[in-house]
């Protein structure tokens, strides 16, 4: 996953378009998405453009309606509020959205379920020897996800 943009819609979602797309594929094109927010809206909905929403990404158009910021956060499945808040706010969004990609893999999603009912010492435990498992492979040690595992 790539960095943390630093506050603007069209870093915010650059890091969407680099961040959110189906296992094996690189990211949507913008005609994608504009597809994709046309066909969840239907016959009523909000259209938006290919053009439109290549200019947000680019930052050459930076003042959205927050209709338009509701159908591209329905898209990308972020709250509207994630082009808007502050800094603290959209990492914590981001952390989220990283950690519902590495679900959707299903080896990962495996480990994950069966993690669940353990006690804060035994998750340590595991993560103790997925971080070891990490390294051995080479894999960069995981980012500080905020977890207190005490609770």
């Amino acid at each position: 996953m790539s960095g943390t943009p630093q506050g603007s819609i069209a870093k915010r979602l650059q890091w969407l378009f680099e961040n959110v797309h189906p296992s094996g594929r690189g990211p949507y094109t913008p005609t994608e998405v504009a597809q994709g927010i046309r066909e969840a809206a239907g016959e009523q909905g909000t259209t938006l453009g290919a053009s439109t929403i290549a200019a947000l990404r680019s930052g050459a158009r930076d003042n959205p309606s927050s209709e338009t910021l509701r159908a591209l956060a329905g898209f990308f499945g972020v709250k509207p509020s994630y082009f808007l808040d502050d800094e603290e706010a959209a990492e914590h969004t981001q952390a989220k959205v990283t950690a519902i990609a590495a679900m959707i893999d299903n080896q990962v999603l495996s480990v994950a379920l069966r993690a669940k009912g353990l006690s804060p010492d035994s998750l340590r435990m595991v993560a103790t020897v997925l971080n070891q498992a990490r390294k051995l492979e080479g894999l960069p040690a995981p980012d500080d996800d905020g977890l207190d595992l005490n609770n």
